[in-house]
């Protein structure tokens, strides 16, 4: 069972999906909830009981996408030994007198 998981290389991001799920799913039941509350259309019990409910799921999803990525609940993947923000480099490899001199071309050996 954890193996399968532990070997794949999708590395889910389960927080992010669900913060743009999330805020997906309420921009979309504004939308839809403009229309009886706004323009006065569609104005059926049903119809805003739905728009409740999208809007409901939507904060659901986006506040537990909050909260794992809040809490650091993904688990440590490819990156997490890298040092974001520290800038490191290579030394650029002098010439002759500090002139910087052009890469050696490859020779492909048929």
């Amino acid at each position: 069972g954890g193996h399968l998981f532990s070997t794949m290389v999708c590395e889910c991001q389960w927080g992010l999906t669900c913060l743009f799920l999330g805020g997906f799913i309420i921009l979309a039941a504004g939308v839809f909830s403009f229309f009886p509350f706004v323009l006065g259309l569609l104005k059926y019990d049903w119809y805003i009981a739905l728009c409740y409910v999208w809007f409901a799921l939507g904060v659901t999803f986006f506040g537990l996408g909050f909260l794992y990525e809040l809490f650091c609940c993904a688990p440590k993947q490819r990156f997490a030994k890298e040092k974001r923000g520290l800038a490191s480099a290579r030394e650029a490899a002098a010439g002759e007198d500090d002139i910087a001199s052009a890469p050696t071309p490859y020779i492909m050996i048929a």
